[in-house]
């Protein structure tokens, strides 16, 4: 059984649909991540499954349990951030994680000051967050969140305000809580070279509606690469691959010729190239990224 199941969910708000009939399963020990372009409906879809917006219709399901009639039951086993955490600013991040502890039976001291380590805010939890950079506000949050051991953990933009090297703790704390303690992470982010890094899967949204779900796996076992070769004469180049690869599409410019071909094609192309008098410089292959082919299905609106 899926740990995080969304059937159908839909959310009208007058004659607008903003999401709509999203059906998506999240596993234990796996990220997902929600992509789609500012207005897809990622937060509102988000803010129903936490119980902070009303559904016009749909079913969750967190471990085979309906989120919407036993509520408080599913939500124990939930840690969410939806946009900026809301703490309380005067008292102190040690205050803070105390209070929001209180609300699941069984927190121990020991479990407050792990989190607070996984989340590197030990020389700063005395201090009033009044007082803190945005960035600890967020890494707060997170310790917020994962205080009661959640095994469904829900991320709306949770590198907002980080710096490069928080981005890159907060990936390997998910990481860690995926592979090692099985927590299911759905996580939304506009940094798609984070997300390709960060996500088993991804889910792309558009206009309400899911369109697409990928295994981050399935695009680097691509077969066929965009190959750049930086050579001397790119003219007589490009006819030599004409008659090598007839239609596949050769692009050119000063100094480069690029090809989508096998891998294992690329020795003999040299070669060839060689041959035929050509200096060959270099040889580059292009992986095709998230953030490309985010564009190519969304058609390049904003994300």
């Amino acid at each position: 059984m899926s740990l995080l199941q969304i059937r159908d969910l839909t959310k009208k708000i007058g004659n607008k649909i903003i999401v709509d009939q999203v059906t998506l399963n999240i596993e234990k020990g796996e990220i997902l991540g929600l992509l789609g372009p500012n207005g897809a409906g990622k937060t509102s879809t988000i803010r129903m499954i936490v119980g902070l917006m009303s559904k016009t219709g749909g079913q969750v399901l967190i471990d085979g349990t309906d989120a919407h009639t036993h509520f408080e039951q599913t939500m124990k086993h939930v840690g969410v951030i939806v946009e900026n955490p809301d703490l309380y600013k005067y008292l102190s991040g040690y205050d803070n994680l105390l209070h929001f502890s209180r609300m699941t039976p069984g927190v121990t001291e020991a479990r407050i000051r792990e989190v607070i380590s996984l989340v590197g805010l030990e020389h700063s939890i005395s201090d009033k967050v009044a007082t803190y950079s945005l960035g600890m506000r967020q890494r707060l949050g997170l310790a917020v969140a994962l205080v009661h051991k959640p095994s469904l953990l829900i991320l709306d933009e949770p590198t907002n305000g980080l710096d490069p090297a928080g981005i890159r703790e907060l990936r390997g704390h998910l990481k860690h809580l995926a592979q090692k303690e099985s927590v299911g992470i759905m996580i939304s982010s506009h940094l798609m070279s984070e997300m390709e890094m960060m996500c088993d899967r991804v889910a792309i949204m558009q206009k309400g509606k899911l369109i697409s779900t990928h295994k981050i796996s399935d695009m680097e076992e691509d077969e066929r690469l965009q190959v750049r070769f930086e050579v001397d004469r790119p003219d007589l180049a490009v006819q030599i691959l004409q008659t090598l690869m007839s239609g596949d599409e050769i692009t050119t410019d000063q100094r480069h010729i690029q090809i989508r071909i096998a891998k294992s094609d690329i020795p003999e192309i040299s070669q060839k190239l060689m041959a035929s008098g050509i200096n060959v410089y270099a040889v580059h292959t292009l992986k095709k990224t998230l953030e490309d082919m985010f564009i190519e299905i969304t058609g390049g609106e904003d994300h």
